[in-house]
């Protein structure tokens, strides 16, 4: 089935799914739909089936996404997302052997505020921005340049907080976890649209 058909199907059941909610379950690693050769996404009943009991699990039970992750791996198998899911904890030279920088670069990252360690370890999202880092310094871009990126992240981040936070007023019980979820969702389609503009900007610059 394509994702317009798996759509259909859940509607009746459940009126607020949508298109990006599928695409943002599946980027989450719940869901593991096939894709063809073009890049259209292939679903089976099976992933219907996934999907009805994560959506039924939110609606009633109020659970995040972490807890019925672990329900989904008892009741359909762990998906293959999850069995390579590995937490990230680098010592300060891990990081830099793993990112490829040098000590100068990573001390210049942490005094610009773009990353730090927590318990003198480095997660997964300080290493992605330490080889972003790493990329763009290839171009003669280095941490001092991309304070205008932080900026930007961190009122997107704002954005997310301000829409999360009458989720958590509410007091009633889930409400934690559907908070992380509706942050979740509205930071993946905030990169969407980040990323969209990015190319829309970078089409003008070249005059394309």
């Amino acid at each position: 089935m394509s994702i317009g058909e798996v759509l259909a199907l859940l509607q009746g059941e459940f009126p607020d799914v949508t298109i990006s909610k599928i695409r943002f379950l599946e980027g989450e690693g719940l869901i593991e739909p096939e894709r063809t050769p073009s890049g259209f996404r292939k679903f089976t009943h099976l992933h219907v089936e996934q999907l009805r009991y994560i959506l039924t699990e939110q609606r009633d039970h109020y659970l995040p996404l972490r807890v019925i992750k672990d329900k989904m791996a008892e009741n359909f198998g762990r998906p293959r997302a999850l069995q390579e899911t590995q937490e990230v904890r680098l010592t300060r030279a891990e990081l830099l052997e793993a990112a490829g920088l040098d000590e100068e670069t990573l001390t210049e990252l942490e005094d610009y505020g773009l990353l730090a360690p927590v318990v003198r370890r480095y997660d997964e999202e300080a290493l992605k921005i330490a080889r972003a880092v790493g990329g763009l310094a290839r171009f003669g871009l280095h941490a001092r340049h991309l304070r205008a990126v932080k900026a930007a992240a961190e009122r997107e981040a704002g954005l997310v907080e301000q829409t999360v936070a009458p989720i958590l007023k509410r007091r009633k019980p889930g409400a934690i976890g559907e908070a992380d979820e509706a942050a979740r969702e509205l930071s993946a389609l905030l990169l969407d649209l980040h990323a969209a503009l990015l190319r829309t900007g970078v089409r003008g610059v070249l005059g394309r």
